[in-house]
């Protein structure tokens, strides 16, 4: 005999949870956008643009209410306009796509939070930031152009902050992180070199900077939002993490943002002023011409990187490979670079030929240690 059936939930009714979840998450963050990227999180199947309303509480009528309020009532946009902006969004051949227009108002409106009196700044790009590469060529460059020109104002995610962490015997604090900045790397075609990444000052010259988890784990949730802004959803085969550290960044990716992947470990070795990999590596069956994604703890002078690219490509031939590093070194004092080149490892990255590099931190000589010092 079977067993009773479970009700199926409108979806009126789920859209109306999502929204109360959502104003929780930004009542506990203080971020809309922070609040999108944990909704999107939890639930894979919502859009960037139907995440950011959510996080605001708004039905699609309250945002399409709060959309001509922002434009003085210039407007009349309606709910269904929404439903279909959001119906693109998830990338199923409905709906239509947003003009750039649209998203700055969308954006503004948005960033006003579910009471409406907020002024956070969120990105016109942050809405559509999974289905960028599905917009029209001519909205594809102007939010290009608006993202490499405006600076946002500090909000809660940049502003010199103090990642908290149980305090020790001595009572200290977690690591202070810097200011957000942008910086330029390579990407994909039509993709946007521009992100925004975090510095990780460090008062104690000429000491390594032990990081807490709390830090660690800021960096990762920095490098899954960059991911995410890519400019088109990033079907991943196998995530390797180089070295222990590496590997911890590598698991956490694949499980919340690559549908849980094949995990790869790459594990390094000197023999003498030459780099190795150690038979403890492991390679994970993939398809031809696999997605790869390298994960590494940070990049310095050494051509870790290339050696790495190098012995991938030879043992998936045709592999599509991208890199993701939490800590970048610069070249001088100033950690707020605006591009790779202002980077030590610069040369080697680039070498490597990565269809997209990500980076969460930027830090200073002689670099920074992970928690529990994993190697």
């Amino acid at each position: 005999m079977a067993g009773p059936t479970r009700p199926r939930v409108s979806p009126q009714a789920r859209g109306r949870k999502l929204a109360r979840e959502g104003t929780q998450l930004w009542r506990e963050q203080g971020s809309v956008k922070a609040a999108a990227a944990e909704l999107m999180n939890r639930h894979q199947d919502i859009p960037s643009i139907q995440a950011f309303r959510y996080a605001c509480g708004l039905s699609q009528d309250q945002a399409a209410a709060r959309y001509n309020e922002v434009t003085g009532h210039q407007t009349s946009l309606g709910g269904t306009t929404v439903n279909a902006w959001e119906s693109w969004g998830r990338g199923k051949g409905a709906g239509s796509p947003p003009t750039f227009s649209s998203l700055l108002i969308l954006a503004a409106a948005y960033g006003r939070g579910p009471l409406g009196v907020a002024g956070e700044f969120i990105s016109p790009g942050d809405l559509v930031a999974e289905a960028y590469e599905r917009l029209g060529p001519e909205d594809q460059l102007a939010l290009k152009g608006n993202t490499a020109s405006r600076q946002p104002p500090r909000d809660l995610e940049s502003s010199n902050r103090y990642v908290q962490h149980s305090t020790s015997p001595e009572g200290t604090l977690g690591n202070a992180i810097g200011r957000d900045f942008d910086i330029t790397v390579p990407t994909i075609p039509n993709g946007n070199p521009v992100i925004r990444a975090f510095s990780l000052p460090n008062t104690e010259k000429g000491q390594l900077l032990d990081l807490t988890w709390e830090t660690f784990g800021f960096g990762i949730e920095r490098l899954i939002r960059r991911i995410k802004n890519l400019g088109r959803y990033l079907d991943v085969d196998i995530c390797f993490g180089v070295n222990e550290a590496g590997l911890v960044m590598a698991t956490f990716l694949a499980s919340a943002q690559f549908g849980r992947c094949s995990v790869g470990y790459l594990r390094c070795k000197k023999v003498r002023d030459d780099l190795a990999l150690n038979a403890d590596s492991f390679y994970p069956a993939a398809r031809e011409a696999p997605t790869i994604v390298i994960c590494d703890f940070e990049v310095k002078h050494a051509d870790v990187v290339g050696f790495i690219a190098r012995e991938i490509r030879a043992r998936y031939p045709r592999a599509e490979l991208y890199f993701a590093v939490f800590g970048a070194m610069t070249k001088d004092s100033d950690l707020e670079v605006s591009s790779i080149d202002d980077l030590t490892g610069a040369r080697i990255m680039k070498a490597a030929d990565f269809q997209a590099i990500f980076i969460a931190a930027t830090m200073s000589p002689p670099g920074i240690e992970p928690p529990l010092e994993l190697r």
